[in-house]
């Protein structure tokens, strides 16, 4: 996975902090973690056109999450930046070099990929299992302070 994709987590999680009434600029949640504000923008980009955040132009504009907490998996964050492509491709090696003059070799689905399909799945259902809420409620927990300092530091603007 890309940096992106860390990125664009720690940033729903900031607008869920800060809440709907107030947008955010891209400048403004790049500063909090000190990212290339172009490069936040792109991720913004994905995650607007993936209906994650809405943007609002104007100078009261800038980002929110497009829906409640608890209607954004973190798969969806993920998809938004990745992409719905598959994680592992497989090429077919096995059709190559000495071992694919060997039937037994070519003659079912690779195992390669059925199993690395099958992990990915797993990880799949598990993010789409999990949402900003439950993220929320888990960084509370183990840092209680956190949503009131990160939603202060966004607003003293």
């Amino acid at each position: 996975m890309s940096e992106g994709v860390e990125w664009a987590l720690h940033t729903c999680l900031n607008l869920a902090w800060v809440g709907p009434e107030r947008a955010v600029t891209a400048a403004r949640l790049a500063a909090f973690y000190d990212l290339p504000p172009a490069y936040l923008g792109k991720q913004l980009q994905a995650l607007t056109r993936a209906g994650v955040v809405s943007s609002s132009p104007g100078p009261r504009g800038g980002f929110r999450l497009a829906r409640e907490p608890g209607a954004i998996t973190l798969m969806d964050i993920v998809a938004a930046i990745e992409g719905p492509e598959k994680a592992f491709r497989c090429s077919e090696i096995r059709h190559r070099g000495p071992q694919s003059q060997i039937s037994q070799v070519t003659d079912h689905p690779c195992h390669v990929s059925r199993y690395m399909r099958e992990a990915e799945l797993a990880w799949r259902r598990q993010l789409a299992a999990r949402t900003l809420t439950d993220l929320q409620h888990t960084v509370v927990r183990s840092s209680p302070g956190i949503p009131e300092r990160t939603r202060e530091w966004f607003l003293a603007q």
